[in-house]
């Protein structure tokens, strides 16, 4: 059977194709009668618009961007992919695309890019920073767009699982199970993601009466040697548990105390403040905070579209987390 046209609608009820499209859109002056007459032969007939007829007859793309950091490591790959799973499971929901966009640090030409020829009717950011270039770009052109990650940008909407509270709620169990003396191994102090997992940790040392001078913190490390180094001075400054801010540190670390014969958890403990499978076949099993990366592509591409359509939004969501208490801490 053939797909019926615009063309065809036209013909078949006698009116013009511009009555025929405004009476699909809901726009333009049309008579009640005579949309509803249309609207009755697209029903009988199974008619579907085309998308990028109708993407055209309301100066809209049908695209949503999707921007993650270019220089993200193959441990962070899964995170990014999930969540654009959840992006594209709503995006079908409304007949949109998801288009997959690279920027960098202090490179966001790609964005630049994709923002001047206006392919997309809105943008997901993947990671935020601070003085975020992105964000900024992104308020210049005047898009639609959220954020997933907190930022300090005023009037920018923004979809996180609830980091402060996780982090804080793991960090005062650990405390709370008898161990004393914490350190903290994050990565790039720029990125709002460290820098809200920190303030959590901070905040669940404040709630068993400690504060941030009673634990050891190591930032700024990106890189395994980073890393070891500052496993290593934790355990000579004391440390009985280590609490990483997200699993390729707490696998590091884990990988240098495998090497050094350290046991977990009777020589140390380890936490995490994120975990995936890149930790999951390790023995003891790591406690770790659950967060479902799915689910936040999902809020974000639905709170985008709703904002695309010119509805109003929550200005801050945050999505729920799971502590999950394991071996390494026992």
């Amino acid at each position: 059977m053939n797909k019926i046209t615009i063309d065809d609608i036209a013909r078949d009820l006698g009116i013009s194709k511009t009555t025929v499209s405004r009476s699909i859109s809901g726009k333009g002056r049309i008579s009640r009668k005579t949309r509803r007459m249309v609207l009755d032969y697209i029903k009988e007939h199974d008619y579907t618009p085309n998308p990028i007829a109708r993407g055209l007859a309301q100066s809209k793309t049908y695209n949503i961007g999707w921007v993650v950091p270019g220089d993200s490591e193959n441990f962070s790959l899964p995170y990014f992919q999930l969540t654009m799973f959840g992006m594209c499971e709503a995006a079908q929901t409304e007949n949109y695309d998801v288009l997959l966009i690279m920027s960098y640090d202090s490179d966001i030409s790609r964005l630049e890019n994709m923002l001047k020829n206006r392919k997309v009717d809105g943008v997901v950011l993947g990671r935020t920073w601070e003085n975020d270039l992105n964000i900024k770009a992104l308020k210049e052109n005047g898009i639609p767009f959220v954020v997933i990650g907190g930022t300090n940008e005023p009037d920018v909407v923004q979809v996180d699982n609830d980091h402060i509270s996780a982090c804080s709620e793991l960090t005062s169990i650990i405390l709370m199970k008898g161990t004393d003396k914490l350190a903290f191994i994050c990565g790039n102090s720029a990125q709002v993601v460290n820098q809200t997992r920190r303030e959590g940790f901070v905040k669940g040392l404040e709630k068993c009466g400690k504060s941030a001078k009673d634990a050891l913190f190591y930032v700024d490390c990106d890189s395994a040697a980073q890393i070891e180094r500052a496993t290593d001075e934790a355990i000579r400054t004391g440390a009985e548990c280590i609490v990483c801010a997200d699993d390729y540190i707490a696998n590091s670390v884990l990988v240098k105390l495998s090497r050094d014969g350290k046991e977990i958890p009777k020589d140390i403990k380890i936490a995490s403040f994120y975990n995936s499978a890149l930790l999951e076949h390790n023995r003891p099993p790591v406690t770790s905070i659950q967060y479902d990366p799915r689910q936040l592509g999902f809020e974000a591409a639905r709170t985008l579209i709703a904002m695309i359509n010119g509805e109003q939004v929550q200005p801050k969501k945050l999505l729920g987390y799971e502590v999950v208490l394991k071996g390494s801490t026992l």
